[in-house]
């Protein structure tokens, strides 16, 4: 089987996640999904206190050569077990979930674009470009309804890490996308181009 991999990038809050289930939704039956947020490294040697701390906006937070192997492996019609992170204790839980071959592969989160060995394994890349303002408005609302933040500890987290490694690494990885979608899977016209694109690339493997 062939595996056509499309990677979703943008800053936090840009609107990914609503692309990724666009996309999941056109291509029923025929998708799997992996979120680099899954590949956060564990710290069982920290302190609750002490991971909170720690900077999860920066290249390094995460285990990229595990997903680089779990992608090539999937390519390779070969399945995995991708790793669960919790951003409620702010670690890696014990527990994986399995993940079967498919004919597309998703790949979605802030810097997947950043680390060259990753991107080289994307048949299309996609970058969500959304307001700043926006996009702290809506990490706002999931850091504090979903992940039981603090509005404070959610600024504090955005103006300290967030927004200088997005100005550090995020954004000048848009350079390396193949389509930019202005508000992600808001765009409705954008959206039904990309995937009419998808469907053309995996067609003619």
């Amino acid at each position: 089987m062939n595996v056509t991999v499309i990677g979703v990038a943008g800053g936090t809050g840009s609107g990914k996640s609503t692309l990724v289930k666009r996309l999941q939704e056109a291509f029923q039956g025929e998708v799997v999904t992996l979120c680099h947020d899954y590949y956060y490294k564990a710290h069982p040697e920290l302190t609750y206190e002490q991971r909170t701390k720690l900077n999860y906006d920066h290249p390094q937070a995460f285990d990229t050569d595990m997903l680089v192997g779990h992608i090539r492996a999937l390519k390779s019609n070969v399945p995995v077990e991708h790793p669960v992170y919790s951003f409620v204790e702010h670690d890696r839980m014990p527990e994986t979930v399995p993940v079967r071959p498919s004919k597309v592969v998703i790949v979605d989160g802030i810097l997947i674009f950043e680390n060259k060995e990753l991107r080289e394994l994307m048949d299309i890349k996609v970058f969500v470009d959304t307001d700043a303002d926006i996009r702290l408005a809506r990490r706002i609302l999931r850091d504090v309804c979903e992940r039981g933040r603090t509005m404070q500890s959610v600024i504090a987290q955005y103006t300290s890490t967030v927004k200088p490694m997005h100005e550090e690494f995020v954004e000048p990885s848009k350079k390396y996308a193949d389509v930019i979608i202005p508000e992600g899977g808001f765009n409705s016209v954008a959206v039904a181009m990309l995937i009419q694109n998808i469907r053309s690339l995996i067609e003619g493997k």
